[in-house]
């Protein structure tokens, strides 16, 4: 083998991004901060209230002293349901930043061994799994980004690199490499990094995916700088080259040690195949075959180990996730209450949106019902509430701004016949329309005189043509207004120059046909400026 076979490709690669540093300095600086003389680079300090902000948190973490019971009462003003997700996540995250906080106060404490309590989340789509996690990290004020596990089975180990969560962490703490390490890595649709399974084979980039996240969810050193970002590996290597001039050394990488990980997932077909091992275990008054109406997903309380192994997943990477907990399929009942009660209801959404219009709206008790009723049929979770609520107020939040009206009630009625209710809502209020109309032309009259310079001044009978060619043609005010009036400014010019006015009233006839009426005008100013 020769010389140049036993070259590092990595030294290569130094060599060859110093040797281009040295013919253009100017690269020196490219999206790496300043670079002092000396040699030292300044790190641009965080603003104040940003550095504030952090250290505020660090603190929280320091003194870490929530309870269960406070984080689930926490969760009850924002989650309906899922009682046994909420104990146990909580006594799980309370485990995890007491033990943080332990460390803390005595360093000794982190070369003992620990398990790390990393958190697996079962149960079907839209039952609040995400919601759960985004409102611990919330109210413990950590770093939090979730991810889709597809991005990385797609790929495998082309493309998106695990490693890249823990670096999306540590932008969302703000590059705050000491708060991003305590932070919460969120991953959703675990169950599609599975392998095959049984009787096909294994899935080389699910199994990849897998072996490469139980790395993370150990205890590793992740680099800050991404393999494929050659511009801050420059930066790390000219830091290391210049010796940092006395300053504090940057962190090039970022210990996995504090961070906890939750996965989670939907897991159907392992519900699927609990159902089958519990029933076929099941013998005499234990037994419920031909239980069709069962909610599949309950068998997953019942899931063991094995269950996650024969499901594809690798007994390393399932044993680093001891806190598995499954979420309970939303009801109709359960629906209606997240309407009512939850702090982050979409009908309080709803009302903000609508109040943009100073618009509001009741919804009655038995309306209530009914969306739950129908978002339970989209068999999507509370996800389903949303699917109907657009549904049912699209055309309501498309008309309404235009017209009087300030208030309506939501009915059965209107969920059945959406379209029928909104239209006798209109009619009901069209005596009140004429003074909209006539506001909308007020609006238009000053955003003309702002624009150009000139007030118009509408007749009633002006205002009766153009309202009727917006309601004949489905137009805006504004919009017929802006058609008919488009060029009006060069002529009322031309008048101005030889009149001196800038006031001008729109008759019948100049509202029917401006350009006509115009000319006339134009025409009479310069028989005016020669009389």
């Amino acid at each position: 083998m020769s010389d140049k076979d036993d070259k590092n490709p990595f030294e290569e690669l130094q060599k060859n991004i110093q040797d281009m540093i040295r013919k253009n300095p100017g690269l020196a600086n490219m999206g790496m901060g300043v670079q002092q003389p000396g040699g030292a680079e300044h790190v641009e300090a965080p603003p104040p209230e940003q550095k504030e902000k952090d250290d505020e948190v660090l603190r929280r973490i320091r003194e870490f002293s929530l309870k269960p019971k406070e984080i689930r009462d926490h969760l009850n003003r924002y989650v309906i349901k899922q009682a046994e997700a909420k104990k146990v996540l909580s006594v799980a995250i309370c485990d995890h930043y007491n033990h943080v906080r332990q460390c803390l106060e005595n360093q000794q404490l982190r070369e003992r061994e620990y398990s790390k309590q990393n958190i697996l989340l079962l149960g079907p789509t839209g039952v609040g799994k995400t919601y759960l996690m985004r409102n611990i990290a919330r109210l413990i004020g950590v770093p939090f980004i979730k991810a889709d596990a597809t991005k990385f089975s797609e790929t495998g180990y082309v493309g998106y690199d695990v490693e890249d969560l823990v670096r999306d962490l540590v932008k969302a703490a703000n590059n705050n490499v000491e708060l991003a390490q305590y932070g919460i890595i969120y991953i959703d649709e675990i169950d599609k990094i599975a392998s095959a399974g049984e009787g096909a084979g294994k899935d080389v980039s699910g199994r990849g995916v897998q072996i490469n996240l139980l790395k993370l969810m150990e205890d590793t050193e992740v680099n800050l700088f991404a393999p494929n970002d050659i511009m801050g590996q420059m930066q790390a290597m000219m830091s290391m080259q210049r010796g940092g001039g006395g300053k504090k050394e940057q962190p090039k990488t970022i210990s996995t040690r504090h961070i906890l990980f939750i996965v989670s997932g939907a897991f159907d077909k392992l519900a699927e195949s609990v159902k089958k091992r519990v029933e076929a275990a099941s013998i005499g008054f234990a037994a419920h075959p031909g239980d069709e109406d069962a909610d599949p997903y309950g068998y997953l309380k019942q899931s063991a180990s094995a269950d996650f192994i024969k499901y594809g997943f690798e007994p390393e990477f399932i044993g680093r996730i001891p806190v598995r907990v499954a979420c309970e399929s939303l009801q109709p009942t359960d629906l209606a209450e997240i309407l009512t009660s939850s702090e982050g209801s979409l009908l309080n959404q709803y009302r903000s949106d609508f109040s943009g219009y100073d618009i509001s709206f009741n919804i009655t008790t038995e309306a209530i019902q009914e969306v739950a009723r129908q978002a339970h049929a989209e068999k999507t979770g509370a996800r389903g509430l949303m699917t109907v609520l657009e549904r049912l107020f699209r055309d309501y939040k498309f008309e309404l701004p235009s017209t009087a009206i300030k208030s309506f009630e939501v009915t059965t009625d209107t969920l059945t016949e959406p379209e029928k209710a909104l239209k006798e809502l209109i009619v009901e209020n069209l005596h009140l329309q004429d003074d909209v109309w006539k506001a909308d032309i007020e609006r238009f009259s000053e955003a003309f005189r702002n624009t150009h310079g000139f007030s118009l001044q509408f007749e009633d009978a002006a205002a009766e043509v153009i309202i009727a060619a917006a309601t004949e043609q489905d137009k805006t005010i504004r919009a017929v207004c802006e058609q008919r009036f488009k060029d009006f400014q060069h002529g009322l010019q031309i008048i101005s120059r030889n009149t001196g006015r800038t006031e001008f009233t729109i008759n019948e006839a100049a509202a029917q046909d401006p350009d006509k009426e115009l000319s006339q005008w134009v025409v009479a100013s310069f028989n005016e400026s020669n009389g």
